[in-house]
């Protein structure tokens, strides 16, 4: 089974990969930063972890205001720097876990959280910053991640005591994953800061080294403490080390701390903390129990003939095609889908396979390979096929085989403007 090894904290200053981009660990100003993330690095290495889960905030640069979720976890393979005005930051990309990934996303939302999922979406330097001090001279850290978003920066937020919660539940889920693995939980943020307004610039070191007191050894109190609190003691940007209770809450009662650094050279406190988990392994039953648990709601739907869920495996290995298919959506991409194919295909890199499923219309093999019937509607609608007959397809029956069998033999698509027009005359 998998097993929590520690804990990491880490604050995720875009300062940090600036540091590391412009050669600054000898310079005296900036050395402390590289001081402090040497101790985390040589502990990652040295505990041989193999996962970091790692909590963070995206700073309005893949996750925008026009859908802003408070949980959204990564389930992807790969995880790309993301470009956040001037350019991306040349390192390579973070290798995702996906089979931890997918069990932990069943898990929380069997425990209630709603969850939302991303792939294909690059991270910035909520995610990097930190990451990226794990490598060293030799490359970057071998290990894989699995990312946890939170949505922070448009009220309202998650309370302290959901981020506490969703930790007690991230600990079941870890202990619950049948791989060997040694997993760490890095969370990111803080320590004091605030960035906007006339306040901008405010730094309360008393706070940081209170804040990493109490999460070692009194987290209730952390927990029991309203937002506003960590918005006056800590700025309104540094509020964002409610992260850290995700980290403490995965953690047992029992921990050992192995190492702690401040270090307030500008507008941010940066810190670097590691807790060893001393804990008691999982009891055998009660993981068997919550693993009963994590299936219960879908347990027998995969056995259902002619019936195929979409899973998070399913979406992850056909993203490429459902996205093509979704891009039907944008007017440009529609015409070029009609009228150069072949081209179009080629830039977006599908496969030959890709290709001759969607030339020859096979409506079920892309089912039964994991592409979404919601993106073949819309292929569907683009080349003036209506939804009964891509039914029909599915079930190996003519249009009016299938009609035969509905009270009312009527053809229709989502298909809007003059396209819809001119199916109904077809």
């Amino acid at each position: 089974m998998a097993r929590i090894i520690g804990g990491i904290g880490a604050s995720h200053s875009p300062t940090i990969g600036y540091a590391k981009d412009t050669g600054k660990r000898h310079d005296p100003a900036w050395a402390p930063i590289f001081e402090g993330f040497d101790v985390v690095r040589n502990w990652v290495n040295d505990k041989k972890i193999d996962v970091l889960f790692l909590i963070y905030n995206d700073h309005v640069t893949s996750f925008y205001f026009d859908h802003y979720p408070f949980f959204s976890m990564g389930i992807d393979s790969e995880y790309l720097p993301a470009d956040e005005g001037g350019g991306p930051r040349d390192v390579p990309p973070a290798k995702g876990h996906l089979g931890l990934s997918q069990h932990i996303a069943m898990a929380l939302t069997a425990d209630e959280f709603d969850m939302s999922f991303f792939q294909g979406k690059p991270v910035d330097h909520g995610f990097l910053s930190p990451l990226s001090m794990l490598g060293d001279e030799n490359g970057p850290w071998q290990g894989q991640v699995v990312p946890l978003h939170c949505g922070l920066l448009q009220l309202p937020i998650p309370t302290p005591k959901r981020m506490w919660k969703l930790g007690k539940s991230l600990r079941k889920a870890i202990e619950s994953y049948p791989e060997d693995l040694n997993v760490a939980i890095m969370a990111t943020g803080g320590l004091s800061h605030q960035v906007h307004g006339e306040r901008a610039g405010f730094i309360n070191e008393d706070w940081d080294n209170e804040f990493l007191e109490l999460l070692e050894k009194d987290p209730q109190k952390l927990v029991d403490m309203r937002l506003a609190e960590y918005v006056v003691k800590g700025g309104m940007e540094g509020a964002e080390v409610i992260m850290w209770l995700i980290m403490r809450g995965a953690l047992s009662d029992d921990v050992k701390l192995v190492h702690k650094q401040t270090y307030a050279p500008s507008v941010t406190n940066i810190a670097t903390l590691v807790f060893e988990d001393l804990g008691p392994a999982p009891d055998v039953a009660e993981v068997a129990a919550y693993r009963e648990h994590m299936g219960y709601h879908l347990a027998g739907a995969e056995t259902l003939a002619g019936t195929y869920p979409f899973t998070h495996a399913r979406s992850q290995a056909n993203f490429r095609l459902n996205s093509f298919l979704h891009d039907l959506i944008i007017p440009a991409h529609r015409q070029r889908f009609v009228e150069d194919f072949d081209a179009l295909a080629a830039e977006r890199g599908l496969t030959a396979e890709e290709i001759d499923l969607i030339k020859n219309r096979k409506w079920i093999e892309m089912i039964r390979r994991g592409v979404s019937f919601f993106m073949l509607e819309k292929m569907a609608a683009v080349i003036g096929v209506s939804n009964p007959e891509v039914y029909a397809a599915f079930r190996g029956e003519t249009l009016d085989q299938f009609l035969a069998t509905r009270k009312v033999p009527i053809k229709y698509s989502v298909a809007g403007g003059s396209k819809v027009k001119e199916m109904d005359k077809a």
